[in-house]
């Protein structure tokens, strides 16, 4: 369905468990997706350019965010990200720039290099204690970015995570920190 420009709304079925490689990449008035239970992977680019996407609840279940799925969805203000998330993937939300703020469940270990570049609105974020890995360039360029606690967990700590954070004015970082 990639580049299907008028395309406004999909419910995907119930025997869906993996959403394939830039699946719904460009599909710049979709505004409304429905995802089953089942659903436990979201591939690369799958939602890539949807420009018109305001809102995503992604569903219990769902383990893998792929690398840039939600790239540049610059519409995209609110995310709900399931407790059973691992893992999300390089650049998963980059450039969302309407995205304010976003809480990331318990389950997650590792937010990959460019995870929410450049999401220039997002003003707050909760970093769950379960985090052991902040990737390179995590929150770079979040220029709308006051404050950050870093949680105990996290031993691993990318190149240049908060670069470019312009508004960035306190930072607890753990004793936990080896690297």
């Amino acid at each position: 369905f990639r580049e299907c420009t008028s395309l406004t709304s999909v419910v995907l079925p119930d025997s869906l468990t993996q959403l394939g490689m830039a699946a719904f990449h460009e599909c710049t008035s979709l505004t409304s997706v429905v995802f089953p239970d089942s659903l436990t992977q979201i591939g690369k680019q799958a939602f890539a350019d949807c420009t018109s996407l305001t809102s995503v609840v992604l569903p219990d279940g769902l383990t893998q965010v792929g690398e840039a799925a939600f790239k540049e969805c610059t519409s995209l203000i609110s995310v709900v990200l399931p407790d059973s998330l691992t893992q999300l993937g390089d650049g998963a939300f980059w450039e969302c720039s309407s995205l304010t703020s976003v809480l990331l469940p318990d389950s997650l270990t590792q937010l990959c290099t460019g995870a929410f570049g450049q999401c220039s609105s997002l003003t707050s974020v909760v970093l769950p204690d379960s985090l052991t890995q902040l990737g390179d360039s995590a929150f770079r360029k979040c220029s709308s970015l006051t404050s950050v606690v870093l949680p105990d967990s996290l031993t691993q700590l990318g190149e240049q995570p908060f670069r470019e954070c312009t508004s960035l004015t306190s930072v607890v970082l753990p004793d936990s920190l080896t690297q």
